[in-house]
Order: structure tokens, then sequence, then C-alpha cells
């Protein structure tokens, strides 16, 4: 019996990772312009790697606590009373 050399097979290509696409999540708009603004924003992280999704996330959420912070200080709207 002869033995014969294993068939080599070629390394199979590389594909480069699939480019970002957006996620197509739908914002609807909540009425107040401060809060509608920050959630547009999360728009700016579609065009990223994942890797970038959270600087954009972090400033969206800074965003939204200043806009709640502002609501807490405006006399027309007391805090709400414990629990």
């Amino acid at each position: 019996m002869s033995e014969s050399a294993p068939e080599s097979v070629p390394p199979a290509p590389r594909s480069a990772p699939a480019a970002p696409a957006p996620l197509a999540v739908p914002r609807t708009p909540t009425g107040d312009a401060g809060v509608d603004a920050r959630l547009a924003r999360l728009a700016d992280a579609d065009p990223l790697s994942t890797d970038g999704h959270l600087g954009v996330y972090e400033d969206v959420h800074r965003g939204l606590r200043e806009v709640l912070d502002a609501l807490d200080a405006r006399p027309d709207h007391p805090a709400p009373a414990p629990r």
C-alpha cells in the first residue's frame, strides 16, 4: 500500500466585516424639544462601529439627565412626593 500525501486545501478567503448599518429604530417625538434633540443624537451612532457607540450613548444619557435635572429646578413642576 502506498500512502499518499493529504490533499492541500487552500485557506478560505477572508471577508471584510460588514459595514455598520443603521438599526432603523423608530424614534417617536416626545414633545419636549430637549429630550427629542438628545434622542435624535442616537442616530450619530449609526455609521460607527460598535466600539464607537459608547461615546454617543454616554453623551445622550448625560443630556437626558440634564433635561431631567432642569425639570426638577422648575417651580411649575414640583418634585413628586416620595412613596
